[in-house]
């Protein structure tokens, strides 16, 4: 990391007037509810069959590959079939389709646990079995940062939600403290970690407090504030402002594992009453939909569906975001569907932005969180030039969007940026 760097992060503004304080509507799922087949980017093996019967909790797909996660049905009725769609991740899926008969019958998968009295081990046996992902966005499998939690000193909740627009985790935490209390100590005590911080944003004036005083009595555990900048909820941002410690490839290598406040509150769930993912809080904003909501969805349930909810599209020509505005993946169709990691669906009237040459300011530069040279990778990658893109560190880059947002030149970086990694994997594939 060179001395030259910029600043690395930047206030935004956050939108989150639109949602922080607005109750979450409840959208029912449809008659057909389409659970795909997927953990972040690997394919998981559908575990039921056309015509099987199936209710809320049942097994129907499993990863098993270098992780293990299993998938759950999130209504009860009957598999109609397993159909390949597009997905929120941009790519064709297997998704099991299921015809909801609107009882949502239960089959508890597994039974709770006394978090208090089990083991380490037992502990995080019980989240591998109970599918518990990253519910910041990426979905990775919450039990691997677990399995050796060899010289970790600081376990880092973060319940910082800094990108635009989306209050979903704000929401479920006000909603669940006892639950995030639980959870917190239960990730606490699997983490073998010396001290326990929850981060949050300074601007969280009124909620600071509540978490104050709901972790007084936790032995080592305390609230720790943090500033309001982009990307402060990216690991390692937030790692090097909490310890002033930088890392190569994990946060284990300076002492730290990192879990999201909303995985907290689905573990405690899980651990409380028996049950795995199968319902999503997520917030959808923009100005390309009429009602700007938190909403809570069944896993399956579409984008078209929970528009629909809100009053329907404000323009004929909108761009639909599956995420926030600077990480979310733009998506033609809404007939895409709420996966167990999606936490927003931000939606805009779309207009056209018109891009002029690069000043070369180095302003992209200057605020990439990575430390990377956007620009450079940019220009590589209209020239096709493998090699610079690969001295360049491109998969280093996390798409976080800060360059297309800081560019006065109004030039999609990331876009270019995101090509080029495309372009690499495909040639190392090849």
């Amino acid at each position: 990391m060179s001395f030259l760097t910029g600043p690395m992060r930047k206030h935004l503004d956050g939108h989150k007037e639109l949602t922080n304080h607005e109750d979450v509507l409840k959208v029912e799922a449809g008659n057909l509810v389409k659970i795909p087949l997927l953990n972040g980017n690997a394919l998981c093996q559908s575990k039921v069959k056309e015509n099987d019967l199936v209710k809320v909790g049942t097994l129907i797909g499993e990863r098993n590959d270098h992780f293990y996660v299993p998938l759950y049905s999130s209504v009860s009725g009957r598999v109609v079939k397993i159909e390949k769609l597009m997905s929120s991740a941009l790519k064709p899926v297997d998704h099991v389709v299921i015809e909801n008969d609107g009882k949502y019958e239960v089959e508890r998968p597994f039974e709770p646990l006394d978090y208090t009295s089990a083991t380490r081990e037992q502990l995080v046996d019980f989240m591998k079995k109970a599918g518990i992902v990253g519910c910041g966005g990426a979905g990775f499998p919450t039990y691997v940062k677990y399995l050796k939690p060899d010289n970790i000193d600081l376990l880092i909740i973060n319940a910082v939600e800094c990108e635009p627009y989306i209050t979903a985790d704000y929401k479920l935490m006000s909603l669940n403290v006892e639950l995030l209390v639980k959870g917190v100590e239960a990730l606490f005590k699997m983490s073998c970690a010396k001290e326990c911080k929850v981060c949050i944003k300074e601007t969280k004036k009124d909620f600071i407090p509540v978490l104050e005083k709901a972790f007084a009595n936790v032995d080592k555990v305390s609230v720790f504030a943090v500033p309001d900048v982009y990307p402060m909820g990216w690991e390692r941002t937030l790692v090097y402002e909490v310890t002033k410690k930088r890392y190569d490839k994990l946060p284990s290598e300076v002492g730290c594992i990192v879990s999201n406040a909303t995985t907290a509150i689905s573990f405690a769930d899980a651990l409380v009453n028996g049950m795995p993912i199968v319902k999503k809080v997520l917030t959808v904003a923009g100005d390309g939909v009429k009602t700007n909501k938190n909403v809570e969805v069944r896993v399956g349930t579409s984008a078209h569906e929970i528009v629909e909810a809100l009053g329907g599209y404000t323009s004929d020509n909108v761009l639909l975001i599956a995420g926030g505005p600077m990480m979310g993946k733009t998506i033609t169709t809404d007939a895409f569907v709420i996966g167990t990691y999606n936490n927003a669906l931000t939606i805009f009237k779309n207009k056209d932005i018109e891009s002029i040459k690069c000043l070369r300011c180095g302003k992209c530069s200057d605020h990439c969180p990575a430390g990377l040279q956007p620009v450079r990778i940019n220009a590589a990658n209209k020239a096709h030039d493998l090699d610079t893109v690969m001295a360049l560190d491109v998969n280093s880059c996390i798409e976080c969007g800060m360059c297309t947002y800081i560019c006065p030149s109004k030039i999609n970086v990331t876009e270019g940026i995101r090509q080029a990694k495309r372009f690499l994997a495909l040639k190392k594939k090849k």
